[in-house]
């Protein structure tokens, strides 16, 4: 019996101590969309290392962020730049795409993740930024 105790738990623990995906996120601090997308980020498992920013200019300029996908927080995931309200599934989606420098929810539509206060959904794209300069469609939300 205790064996079969040893091997359940050596078997939920190698499953638990998988790592987290570590995002940074630079942000202003009086924004309150800002925190609830790093809120969003922390129950979808990612571990959110938080910057709060006095020049987010800067920091979109310095990650290469065009002023056409800004938005109001910048994620940085392995190198890769994530602005303003992305879903996780584009997020995770990045690491599969090396032609792609980031992804971007240009401005802060309703219903996307951190802006999600209990008014419509507005209709909404992911936009990812290939290594060639070219926007490209990641995904489409519809409105609700």
């Amino acid at each position: 019996m205790k064996f079969k105790l040893a091997i359940i738990a050596a078997l939920f623990m190698a499953g638990s101590a998988q790592a987290a995906e570590i995002i940074d996120v630079h942000r202003d601090a009086n924004c309150g969309c800002c925190k609830d997308w790093v809120k969003y980020l922390q129950a979808n498992g990612f571990e959110v290392r938080d910057h709060v920013e006095n020049n987010m200019s800067a920091v979109k300029q310095r990650l290469g962020v065009a002023p056409r996908l800004g938005s109001c927080h910048t994620g940085v995931i392995n190198g890769k730049f994530v602005e303003g309200h992305v879903p996780v599934a584009q997020i995770l989606e990045l690491k599969q795409r090396a032609d792609l420098l980031g992804a971007a929810v240009p401005g802060m539509p309703s219903g996307s993740p951190g802006m999600d206060y209990g008014q419509p959904a507005q209709a909404y794209q992911v936009i990812g930024l290939t290594t060639a300069g070219k926007d490209v469609v990641m995904a489409d939300y519809a409105a609700q």
